[in-house]
């Protein structure tokens, strides 16, 4: 990945190319139907969903099809907000709005369902060491974790989307602040991404509590303890459904 995709700049181009070659959304990680069957199970019934970072994505259709409605999709790019409006102008509960998934400007306990596709990954691409994210990315994360959890209803779903798997990127889900538990499966065929959910009203297990713990352990400490979370993350991949 690029340090561009942190950029709007990089996003408002992109987004205006797209249009005038008429190429349609890109899919990050795979299109719905690659993930679907893990997503249904966590539908409830009236579905108030969330997207975060919806790009131009087939991704908000999808879920709208699936009956999560109303349905609000953001991104900080006025050029794909723009574009996503106006090609899903006459579809019933859905909105689109420019906006920063570190400053949700939205109610408490709005929706049931906030989901992400590779939003995060593009937020974090900077990062060199992933076992030492520098303060800058945990901050950016959980700002971004604080507002989702501050959304989302008290029974609500957060999804994340992402190649990352646990070993770096459950350390930033795993806080307790956030008040929800953390799963995670994987699809694919050549190539396997993570599918995580955090079901809040929820506890961690304890040993997502530790690795959550991890993510603010100095450097030395987390040298001392990266042998036992590779090996609680073989035991946590065997669980994995897929």
């Amino acid at each position: 990945m690029s340090g561009r995709y942190k950029e709007r700049q990089y996003w408002d181009s992109r987004y205006r190319q797209e249009e005038r070659l008429s190429a349609g959304g890109h899919e990050w990680f795979g299109a719905y139907c690659d993930f679907a069957p893990l997503l249904r199970r966590e539908l409830l019934p009236g579905s108030r969903g969330l997207v975060l970072g919806c790009g131009t994505s087939s991704l908000s259709a999808a879920l709208h099809n699936e009956g999560v409605r109303p349905l609000v999709s953001i991104d900080y790019s006025p050029v794909c907000i723009k574009e996503m409006a106006q090609r899903h102008a006459n579809v019933p509960d859905m909105s689109w709005m420019v906006m920063d998934a570190r400053h949700l400007q939205l109610p408490d306990g709005t929706f049931d369902l906030v989901i992400e596709k590779g939003t995060l990954d593009a937020m974090m691409v900077d990062e060199k060491d992933p076992w030492r994210p520098s303060q800058d990315t945990i901050t950016l994360v959980d700002e971004v974790l604080s507002e989702v959890s501050r959304v989302l209803a008290p029974s609500g779903r957060f999804v994340s989307i992402t190649f990352s798997p646990p070993h770096f990127r459950a350390r930033h889900y795993a806080q307790p602040q956030y008040g929800w538990s953390v799963s995670c499966d994987t699809y694919g065929r050549d190539f396997h991404y993570f599918f995580y959910t955090m079901h809040k009203g929820r506890q961690l297990t304890s040993l997502d509590f530790e690795r959550g713990q991890s993510l603010h352990k100095s450097h030395v400490d987390l040298e001392q303890t990266a042998t036992l979370l590779e090996h609680d993350d073989e035991d946590f991949l065997n669980n994995i459904q897929v």
